[in-house]
């Protein structure tokens, strides 16, 4: 039996710095290991959906991507919290930045290019929580965040993600594109879009209640398909690539482009500034 070659697919993030994520894809290249990173939105129902409009030119000229990442995570007492405590002990790894941006990254490069650089803020915004065994502890880890980029196709792009959210919305993760042409919000699961020809047109007033139902015009993509399970399908991918070689972009360069950004993120809220984003090199 023909032997095969070595093989790695891990989570985000691939490492806490950038130094350690670049090394660790360098040394992947040396040794002829192939390897991957998950990027599971991309193969959520709604955000695949998302991805064929892009792929199709519905939305023209893309000019804004938006993302709203944001649910409540209960802090531990009165209900136990749905998120391990570590995430929000900053030693410990923890963060929104951290744990995020890498996803977020890959996600608005699909719609629109890799950003370009990026100004954000973040807070620890929920400073008392309750452990796995019931005791209170002091979270300094930041839990919310806020970012704007400039993507490499000319969009504008906009992050708002936080655990101290209410969901009021479609999902817990929601994604929105405007184009020229037309534009989409994506859940996890769904999808809805506008074209240009159907946009209604709202008018600001004070004195006047708002006579547009701005939810009626939108269209829901149907299902034309079964979906797999977005972990499944990307490991199914990886399978392939191993036996068949060829390239896997969502490989450990990828990754370290996802911690590029976070890194980016933290110190441009460290620094109060706009930080430029390289490419980093195969």
């Amino acid at each position: 039996m023909p032997s095969r070659p070595a093989s790695t697919s891990t989570e985000k993030p691939t490492a806490e710095r950038l130094e350690d994520a670049e090394r660790l894809y360098r040394l992947a290249e040396a040794r002829g290991v192939r390897h991957g990173v998950v990027a599971d939105k991309l193969w959520a129902p709604g955000m695949f959906k998302l991805r064929q409009l892009v792929q199709s030119g519905f939305f023209g000229k893309v000019l804004v991507v938006r993302i709203e990442g944001c649910y409540w995570v209960f802090e531990g007492d009165l209900q136990p919290a749905q998120r391990p405590s570590w995430n929000y002990r900053k030693a410990d790894g923890g963060g929104m930045i951290l744990d995020m941006m890498p996803h977020y990254h890959y996600m608005l490069e699909a719609m629109n290019g890799r950003p370009l650089d990026v100004v954000c803020h973040a807070d620890t915004l929920v400073k008392k929580r309750w452990d796995e065994r019931g005791e209170p502890y002091t979270a300094d880890a930041d839990d919310s965040m806020m970012s704007i980029s400039r993507l490499e196709g000319g969009a504008m792009a906009q992050i708002m993600s936080s655990w101290c959210v209410r969901v009021r919305t479609e999902d817990i993760i929601v994604m929105q594109v405007d184009g020229t042409d037309g534009s989409a919000v994506a859940g996890l699961r769904d999808c809805w879009t506008q074209r240009r020809e159907a946009t209604p047109k709202g008018q600001w007033s004070l004195d006047v209640g708002e006579p547009v139902d701005f939810y009626r015009d939108w269209q829901k993509i149907p299902e034309t398909a079964p979906y797999k399970n977005a972990f499944r399908i990307q490991w199914e991918m990886f399978l392939r690539h191993l036996v068949e070689g060829g390239d896997f972009p969502w490989n450990l360069r990828a990754g370290a482009a996802g911690v590029q950004y976070a890194e980016a993120s933290q110190k441009s809220w460290d620094e109060r500034r706009w930080i430029d984003l390289a490419e980093i090199s195969a």
